[in-house]
């Protein structure tokens, strides 16, 4: 599955040097590890927003625009 992310998602992890951790849960999204990353449908499942793991502090939250994974935003959830 291809991942792609919008601008302010770029800035936000380079703010918080996550680009490692971070194009590591992408290469394992794009191949189909998606049970390392803990990916899944976020609740309510009629709003088809997912989430995926970066770190244990950070969430990506998304959605899909055809065959592509937009990454939306990211989210310290221990806040």
């Amino acid at each position: 599955m291809k991942v792609c992310e919008r601008k302010k998602v770029i800035a936000y992890i380079k703010k918080r040097q996550l680009e490692k951790p971070y194009l590591k849960a992408k290469n394992l999204i794009a191949q189909d590890h998606l049970e390392l990353v803990n990916f899944k449908l976020r609740k309510p499942k009629s709003d088809k927003v997912y989430s995926f793991r970066i770190t244990k502090k950070y969430r990506a939250y998304g959605h899909f625009v055809e065959d592509v994974f937009v990454v939306a935003s990211i989210s310290d959830h221990q806040d």
